[in-house]
């Protein structure tokens, strides 16, 4: 079999008394795009920010294309490849798109000018604009502050934002809470061109028809545990579902 793009076993992570994760388990393949869900509690986006540098376990491995690592901060896993769209997006609302793109990664304009600081704004509106295009993001003006655009403009650019940096995989924490019809629809098919570029994606979410729709796996937490996992074609809602609350497990006679 293939060596998982990102695999974690025996993750554990505790709040003083409060237990998140109970030697979690968890896998990613290349070019795959898998669905991590579980009731509220259950641990997935503990698991979630372990995986991506925000956390640090207390227990467990992690690797990366099968070599281990320990990710000491989101930036380690940055540069690891691994880039992450957080549920509030984490995008500044009075800066413009391109300003929220290259947070942290400016581009200088050549020569004297970039040794004195002056930065290349044309460049990253123009790389900005062609990310976004890319994905299929259509924004009304480069100009304007992001609390200017829609919910799903947003999403698409901090979804871009995150593509663009990425080398291995996305985690999507919850990308489509808020938004309507028409908006969920274009971050789902966001997901799949995602996915058909190269980078594996984790989509964690409480949306069952979601997570139907644009995943190849679900990998299911409950009580901290990774306690099923799916090939979605294969499954069924009853099957997400029974396994989320533990009725599967009671079925099949386990304690």
């Amino acid at each position: 079999m293939a060596v998982p793009l990102i695999a974690a076993r025996g993750i554990v992570k505790s709040y003083g008394q409060v237990e998140a994760l109970r030697g979690a388990d968890f896998s990613l393949g290349a070019g795959e795009v898998v669905a991590l869900i579980g009731d509220n509690g259950a641990g997935k986006s503990t698991l979630a920010k372990i995986l991506s540098g925000v956390e640090r376990p207390d227990g467990g491995t992690i690797e990366v294309d099968g070599e281990p690592v320990a990710f000491g901060s989101a930036e380690e896993a940055r540069s690891a490849g691994i880039e992450t769209v957080y549920q509030d997006l984490a995008l500044c609302a009075d800066l413009t798109p391109a300003a929220n793109f290259f947070l942290g990664r400016e581009r200088l304009r050549p020569g004297l000018l970039g040794l004195l600081g002056v930065l290349d704004n044309a460049a990253m509106r123009r790389a900005t604009q062609d990310a976004c295009e890319r994905l299929g993001v259509r924004l009304p003006s480069q100009s304007a502050p992001v609390s200017a655009l829609s919910g799903g403009q947003r999403q698409g650019v901090a979804v871009a934002r995150a593509v663009t940096w990425a080398r291995r995989a996305v985690f999507m924490d919850e990308p489509t809470a808020a938004l309507g019809v028409v908006q969920t629809r274009r971050v789902l098919d966001l997901i799949r061109t995602v996915r058909d570029s190269g980078v594996s994606v984790v989509l964690i979410s409480h949306n069952m028809q979601d997570v139907m729709a644009v995943s190849d796996r679900v990998e299911v937490l409950r009580l901290g545990r990774r306690v099923a996992c799916f090939a979605t074609a294969q499954a069924s809602m009853e099957d997400l579902v029974g396994a989320m609350t533990g009725a599967l497990e009671q079925q099949e006679g386990r304690p």
